[in-house]
């Protein structure tokens, strides 16, 4: 599979799972709130993490930006893994790990997004306008 090709399947994968619990955190669902409270975030945390969800979601989309809305899905997704690891509990709320699974797709994802960009990741490379 040519690379490109996989990027964009990798990125359509995790934007739509950032786009999917937006919905969530945006409406102030009972899990959102329960699991920003438990960590003591709510709602400023909330709302922040949606926010950047959101720009990574929008920006993994985009060809000559990629990398950057990778890195940032990358990083908000390591957040995510290590709260419920350490805090949350893989199970939230009865959900059977799903919200934990998003987040390893997500991360996986974005990782590998990473990697196959690891050239543009470097000063002066990073916000280039090359596709």
């Amino acid at each position: 599979m040519k690379s490109k090709t996989l990027q964009w399947i990798l990125s359509i994968v995790s934007a739509l799972i950032l786009f999917m619990t937006l919905f969530y955190k945006f409406t102030g669902a009972e899990e959102s709130i329960y699991i920003f409270t438990t960590m003591g975030m709510e709602p400023w945390g909330r709302y922040f993490s949606g926010v950047v969800e959101l720009v990574a979601g929008i920006i993994l989309l985009l060809p000559r930006f990629r990398h950057v809305g990778a890195l940032l899905a990358f990083g908000m997704m390591a957040a995510a893994l290590l709260s419920h690891l350490f805090v949350l509990g893989i199970e939230v709320q009865g959900d059977g790990g799903l919200l934990f699974d998003y987040a390893i797709v997500v991360f996986l994802c974005s990782a590998i997004i990473l990697y196959i960009n690891r050239n543009r990741l470097k000063p002066g490379k990073f916000l280039s306008f090359e596709a």
